[in-house]
């Protein structure tokens, strides 16, 4: 009993987490996450450093089972995480790591393939749709003056398209990252969020850890702080990002300007 991938345009999707903890040698890394991620949101994971978002993230892509609670994708049933094969976890879920850098000196069209496997029992015979889905991340990446470059000569922002290539060639409905933006230049900072931002808009959903705040206030629907491995609040940018939350998570005092464009945030001293 699975979730159709064929349904998915018509069928709504969530991911949903309940009373989720997790403690490693004796400390506890997150403690009681309620959350749930559905199709048309790019929800924004924002926090210090070590309050617990790259813990939370691997635990909603299935990459770490050692928690207490659970973690479910919701359609026309509900289904446990833990109970999935990992083939068709990896048929639902992207995942993009912090700092993932490739170590091989495979050709960007070659990294940006592998975004396939899920699918694909052998990469080096393309299907078709292989092919097609290839071709379309490379385009929406700007990356097809590059396709035949080694990985290993490229910068950290063309690097970090390229991965972000890959994780758009499997077309999965979830898509999970881990501060896709910390690498790049504001032009291709913006770049990236944009094309989050439509993947969301396209009937999937995204869930990203972020530190630039003002980013994740202008792209992101919903933001959600966390702060000791515990949600501190939840909700749209100006009612998260609120001086007492910011004083409160990231000790600082801060102006906060609430427009039309969304929120913009001035840090100005701290006060711990």
């Amino acid at each position: 009993m699975g979730i159709n991938m064929q349904s998915e345009s018509s069928t709504s999707l969530s991911l949903m987490a309940e009373n989720v903890s997790l403690k490693k040698n004796q400390q506890t890394i997150l403690s009681n996450i309620h959350l749930q991620i559905s199709s048309g949101e790019f929800v924004g994971l924002i926090g210090p450093n070590g309050a617990g978002k790259s813990s939370l993230l691997k635990i909603l892509a299935g990459l770490d089972s050692d928690f207490t609670g659970e973690v479910s994708l919701l359609s026309e049933n509900k289904l446990s995480l833990k109970k999935m094969h990992r083939l068709q976890r990896a048929q639902q879920i992207a995942w993009l790591a912090q700092q993932d850098v490739p170590t091989w000196p495979l050709s960007v069209q070659h990294l940006v393939s592998l975004g396939r496997l899920p699918w694909s029992k052998n990469i080096s015979q393309s299907s078709p749709a292989d092919l097609q889905a290839i071709d379309a991340a490379i385009e929406q990446t700007d990356l097809q003056l590059l396709r035949q470059r080694s990985v290993l000569e490229l910068s950290g922002g063309e690097l970090q398209r390229v991965l972000l290539a890959r994780v758009f060639a499997g077309e999965q409905p979830i898509i999970l990252v881990d501060e896709p933006i910390s690498a790049l230049d504001p032009y291709h900072q913006l770049h990236v969020m944009e094309l989050l931002t439509e993947k969301s808009k396209q009937r999937g959903m995204v869930c990203a850890a972020l530190h630039d705040l003002n980013l994740a206030a202008g792209f992101c629907n919903r933001l959600v702080l966390l702060n000791h491995g515990q949600i501190v609040a939840s909700g749209q940018p100006a009612e998260v990002l609120t001086p007492e939350n910011l004083r409160q998570v990231y000790g600082i005092e801060a102006y906060v300007d609430c427009r039309e464009e969304g929120v913009v945030i001035i840090p100005r001293k701290r006060v711990k």
